[in-house]
């Protein structure tokens, strides 16, 4: 046993006694050993390690024993100097332990780790490449990061590197951790490379979450802000790879650019690459940081040399390089508006407004802006373009035109008027703006001329709106041409020509109802009145309800004007032929002129039946004012009295807001003719549509009605009957919700604002419950007022009477006061005593029949 004989034997102890012999009975048993070692771990340590070292003589291939044997052995160092001679004791140890342990990781990393605490870094680094070749790559990445934190940690970067190399050939999607690396020590070209590997390789992905366009940005940045340290790329091309692989941001990748040769010292090529950007970007966005990015570059380079200049102590007004510099800057800042319209034709090449506006950038400049209008009219595709491409044609025109080139400005219309344009609109355009040019030069025939050629039947003719032929085919059928060149012909063509013109625009059914109305009073002008009639009947064929109402308006009222009433038979026929299929919405005004063409030159009774036609045929919105009209001329013609039946007839039609206001009318025209019971009647048949708490005017013409005309039992019975129709509404449910929504809303003002629809179930619920609530305190009156009837004496005073009645009605009123104040007046207030005496009476009687 040579390793025990250097190891001096201790006495056993006592306590010993019973391990030793469970060991020397099982010697294989790592139990055993364990329950010893622990029984032993807080005694002498090197009792304890003579145990570990008998126990692993016997179990060598026991890793239990070896990861617990090693772990104490790094507790006994922990905290002394590592140059003392216990740590290479130890260090031996893990050299013997991975004699067996050579497959075992976690012995790998205490080891590696033990040793980077001892500052070894040339034995550190061969143990970690050792445990790599030992362990296989299943368990290379327990040993990676260890070993990558060790090498960051290092003074020289270069076996960082070296390490990182090998590392990313195992696992090279952790590339960016390699990148971040070198650029913290300073190693930019190999970063710009790993960098540039990355972003080339299409099945890279970023752990960090970058996209492919934040890495080229990335690269970018690194390899344009370091140009002197960055040498094995060739940084324009990889940058111009970018501007062709990102074309929707390439603002920031042209700044890079411009930014790599500023710092490198290439000034004009900087220059140079900024003039590249804002002529080739497409965006706004690109734009304003390429041209923000550029005029920052020239105030920087005018600042530099103003500074320069003052050192040298030059004078900067003869200082031609300055002035240079100084002209550059602000012809780059006059030129924005234009470049940066260039970027919206770019974008857009076939944007009209563009064009304009670009124009209008070239004022003052005949020259750019006849290149202008070339190149827009070569441009623009009228199928692709956005706004009306005949607008440049025509602004083209003009422009000739104010220059006084009106042979010039006809060439232009002439080569517009063959474009084949998207819509016929825009062609038709076209045709017009020809034609008012010659007008405004006060070259009649030849306007008319040109819109005789426009209107002209093309050899092949098409349909208005059929896209397959070109719009020169289709053209024909503008009304807007035919319309202009209507105008022309009345103005200065012959009648004839003006009717052919008219004529024509109505065969080829394009015509609108403004059309034929200026047809015929054009034929009315000249006399020709039978002719206009039949152009508006030709009106009439052509259109329908209610594009046709227009046009009958016009008929009728010109036919009365004209033959008043010696054509009254056929002036009937018109008016039915009018009437016939005439929605009600349009009725009114053509009953109205009917009734007076029978007024004026027919019967009466035929205008009566033209009026009782009218309220049955007119919306039902107009029906009230309808009636009123005819109730108007009812009496006019045939007194107040024809018009009783006329009330009666509104009174059932019309809806209960507008019957009611009929009721009140007809009631007083009752009572103004002396029928003082037809009157009360009306009243009495108006009420039960009056509920008294939302129509209280009512309620108050009808008492003071009866007070001017009836006495106490006739304003007893408007009493009872106010209580019969307000108990009746008082049992509607639905109605009485209604109600007391809207006093809820005077009220509070809120339940007003909610919409229909908006109210919930529980609103629903209490209005139903107070509804009830009302219902039932309606119930428990009854009895005390009958209580309170019936137990009246017979003996019982007139005041107290009229006190009594008050009480149980309210709203009753004080006849005592009525008839006091009647009695100064003469025979007429004797009558009313006398009636108040005999009502009194009466009642008095009924109070006794009760007791």
């Amino acid at each position: 046993r040579p390793l025990l004989s250097s190891i001096a034997r201790p006495e056993i102890e006592e306590d010993d006694l019973p391990y030793e012999e469970e060991i020397i009975r099982n010697p294989y048993s790592v139990k055993c050993w364990m329950r010893y070692i622990e029984f032993k771990q807080n005694g002498v340590k090197s009792i304890l390690n003579m145990i570990y070292e008998r126990a692993l003589k016997e179990l060598p291939g026991s890793y239990k024993l070896w990861y617990n044997y090693l772990r104490e052995r790094r507790k006994q160092v922990k905290g002394k100097c590592i140059m003392e001679a216990a740590y290479e004791e130890i260090n031996n140890c893990h050299e013997r332990a991975l004699v067996f342990m050579h497959k075992m990781p976690r012995i790998w990393l205490d080891y590696c780790q033990f040793l980077v605490a001892q500052c070894k870094i040339t034995r550190s680094r061969r143990t970690f490449d050792r445990a790599l070749r030992a362990l296989p790559v299943t368990q290379h990445p327990r040993i990676w990061p260890l070993y990558l934190r060790f090498a960051r940690n290092l003074p020289l970067p270069e076996t960082a590197i070296r390490v990182y190399r090998r590392y990313l050939k195992l696992s090279p999607e952790n590339a960016e951790e390699y990148i971040d690396y070198l650029r913290s020590c300073g190693k930019l070209d190999e970063a710009a490379v790993r960098l540039a590997a990355v972003v080339n390789d299409e099945s890279f992905v970023s752990k960090e979450g970058k996209s492919n366009y934040q890495l080229w940005h990335e690269l970018c940045d690194l390899i344009s802000q370091n140009p002197d340290k960055v040498n094995s790329l060739n940084v324009g091309a990889i940058i111009r790879g970018g501007l062709t692989r990102f074309t929707d941001q390439l603002g920031k990748l042209w700044c890079s650019l411009a930014d790599y040769y500023i710092r490198s010292g290439h000034f004009e090529k900087a220059r140079d690459v900024y003039e590249e950007a804002i002529l080739t970007v497409v965006t706004v966005r690109d734009f304003t940081q390429v041209f923000d990015s550029y005029a920052q570059f020239e105030e920087s380079m005018i600042a530099a040399k103003m500074e320069t200049t003052s050192e040298m102590g030059k004078d900067e007004e003869e200082d031609i390089d300055l002035e240079l510099r100084l002209a550059r800057f602000e012809q780059l800042i006059a030129r924005r508006p234009l470049l940066l319209n260039s970027v919206l034709l770019r974008q857009n090449p076939h944007n009209v407004h563009e064009w304009h506006k670009r124009v209008k950038l070239y004022e003052g400049k005949p020259r750019q802006i006849i290149n202008t209008y070339t190149e827009a009219v070569q441009t623009v595709d009228p199928m692709k373009a956005t706004g009306k491409p005949s607008s440049l044609w025509v602004s083209f025109a003009k422009f000739y035109e104010e220059n006084e080139q009106l042979d010039d400005a006809r060439t232009i219309f002439e080569k517009a008027t063959k474009v084949n344009y998207k819509q016929v609109d825009d062609l038709a355009g076209v045709w017009c703006e020809y034609g008012e040019m010659e007008l405004r030069h006060e070259n009649y025939e030849q306007a008319l001329r040109i819109l005789r050629k426009a209107t002209a039947i093309p050899s092949k003719k098409a349909e208005y709106f059929d896209v397959s032929e070109p719009v020169q085919n289709r053209v024909y059928k503008s009304l807007k041409v035919w319309s202009m060149l209507a105008d022309l012909e009345e103005s200065m063509g012959t009648f004839q020509s003006t009717k052919a013109v008219y004529d024509r625009i109505i065969d080829l059914r394009i015509a609108t109802p403004q059309i034929i109305i200026n047809y015929a009073m054009f034929l009315e002008e000249h006399n020709y009145f039978e002719e206009s009639f039949k152009a508006y009947e030709r009106g009439i064929a052509l259109f329908r309800w209610p594009n046709v109402y227009d046009i009958w308006n016009t008929y009728l009222t010109k036919f009365i004007d004209r033959y008043g009433g010696k054509k009254l038979e056929r002036a009937r026929d018109l008016f039915e032929q009018a009437l016939d299929g005439c929605p009600a919405k349009f009725a009114k005004t053509i009953y109205l002129l009917y009734a007076k063409l029978e007024e004026e030159f027919g019967l009466a009774r035929h205008a009566m039946a033209v009026y009782e036609r009218a309220t049955q045929a007119v919306d039902n919105t107009e029906r009230h004012h309808m009636f009123n009209i005819y109730i108007k001329r009812a009496a006019e013609i045939y007194g107040v009295t024809y018009t009783r039946a006329i009330y009666q007839k509104a009174i059932e039609v019309l809806p209960d807001e507008h019957s009611r206001d009929m009721c009140l009318r007809f009631a007083d025209m009752e009572s103004k003719l002396g029928e003082i019971d037809r009157g009360r009647a009306i009243y009495s048949y108006c009420s039960q549509i009056c509920d008294p708490r939302m129509t209280a005017t009512f309620w108050q013409t009808w008492k003071e009605f009866e007070i001017r005309h009836g006495n106490e039992d006739t304003i007893r019975e408007m009493l009872r009957i106010k209580r019969s129709v307000q108990a009746t509404y008082n049992t509607q449910v639905n109605f009485m919700s209604s109600q007391m929504m809207k006093a809820t809303t005077n009220a509070t003002g809120t339940i007003s604002d909610l919409a229909p629809g908006q109210m919930g179930l529980d609103d629903m619920k209490l209005l139903e419950q107070q509804a009830q609530l009302l219902a039932a305190e309606a119930e428990q009156d009854k009895p005390k007022l009958k209580e309170k009837i019936l137990f009246v004496r017979s003996d019982t005073s007139r005041s107290e009477l009229a006190e009594l009645a008050k009480q149980a009605n309210p709203d009753e009123i004080d006849i005592d006061d009525e008839i006091g104040d009647d009695e100064d007046q003469g025979p007429e207030g004797e009558l009313q005593h006398h009636r108040g005496g005999r009502g009194l009476l009466r009642r008095e009687q009924c109070y006794r029949t009760f007791t």
